[in-house]
């Protein structure tokens, strides 16, 4: 597949099938990721994957309980009745989890973390993976107790949470607006 096939092709999936993803497959799409720029290369990321789906639903438990206590007031009503469905799986059901995190403190880190990511949902893209980021969980994977639990460094920042599966199906093309374009001098 050629990239810009992958970018416009590329969806935020949330059906999947049971079939795992092969540790191979997770280890390329890691290195896709480890091409991403960063500010002055300073490449300040480090991946967590979690492929036990076991662990999986009991992370989207306690992950939906926590964004619901203290965001549930605030959400939409159709949000909200989403999330609160008893059989809602917050990670889709899907094969894997992989979790990007800000190795450093240095201003960039954040952004470089989500260029990681994009490289590897374009490269998911391309192998017929299907990815989605999950930002419900991002607040509860950053909390000490779940970092912990996790293995992940005090000083590290969970960024970028999505999974990464086999699609049951595609979704259909998103409408996008035109480029806003604010100047061009």
């Amino acid at each position: 597949m050629e990239l810009i096939d992958a970018i416009y092709k590329r969806r935020a999936v949330r059906s999947y099938t049971d079939r795992a993803v092969e540790r191979e497959t997770i280890l390329r799409m890691l290195q896709a990721a480890v091409q991403a720029p960063s500010a002055i290369n300073v490449q300040p990321w480090t991946f967590g994957v979690i492929q036990d789906r076991g662990l999986l639903q009991q992370y989207s438990d306690r992950a939906r309980a926590y964004f619901l206590q203290t965001l549930g007031s605030s959400i939409p009503a159709e949000l909200h009745d989403m999330v609160t469905k008893p059989d809602f799986n917050l990670f889709y059901n899907a094969s894997a989890l992989i979790l990007i995190c800000a190795t450093s403190g240095e201003s960039s880190a954040a952004e470089d973390c989500c260029l990681a990511a994009q490289n590897l949902m374009l490269a998911a893209c391309d192998q017929g993976l299907g990815t989605c980021p999950i930002g419900f969980a991002r607040p509860w994977l950053q909390l000490p107790e779940v970092k912990a639990e996790l293995g992940i460094p005090a000083d590290y920042t969970p960024i970028t949470p999505f999974v990464l599966g086999y699609p049951t199906a595609m979704p259909p093309p998103v409408v996008r607006r035109e480029p806003q374009i604010l100047f061009w001098k």
